[in-house]
């Protein structure tokens, strides 16, 4: 039982050592249509993560959109892994349980799911500190 025990914790800290380690998430990050940017937090108790509208343009700054700046797209999901966070996604008035994994030091991918049944992914890039 000892051997299996000891196996199974040397298998975690090669799986752990194997995992990137990646730059903080805090920054300015852009939606990949180029027409919303995020200043992107660590928040709560410090592992959580929030992300706030923080600039509309290229045709997003209209009267339909402006209400939700300044607003919370992400409200303190809380990190299940190295690099990734769960939690509800508030896009445009509608709520999405989503997925949030930063995939390099400057690249996000937002995984938002409307009532299980439809999905889509966003890319989000840095483009500042």
């Amino acid at each position: 039982m000892k051997i299996m025990a000891r196996a199974l914790a040397a298998m975690a800290l090669v799986l752990a050592a194997s995992l990137p380690v990646l730059a903080s998430p805090e920054g300015l990050w852009e939606i990949e249509s180029g027409d919303s940017r995020y200043k992107v937090t660590l928040c709560g108790d410090g592992t959580q993560l929030c992300a706030e509208l923080v600039w509309l343009g290229n045709g997003a700054d209209n009267a339909e959109n402006l209400p939700y700046l300044n607003t919370l797209l992400i409200d303190r999901a809380p990190q299940t892994a190295a690099n990734e966070w769960k939690g509800t996604l508030h896009l445009y008035g509608q709520q999405a349980g989503g997925t949030i994994t930063q995939t390099s030091d400057t690249s996000i991918s937002l995984q938002g799911c409307f009532m299980f049944v439809v999905c889509r992914t966003y890319q989000m890039y840095r483009i500042g500190d």
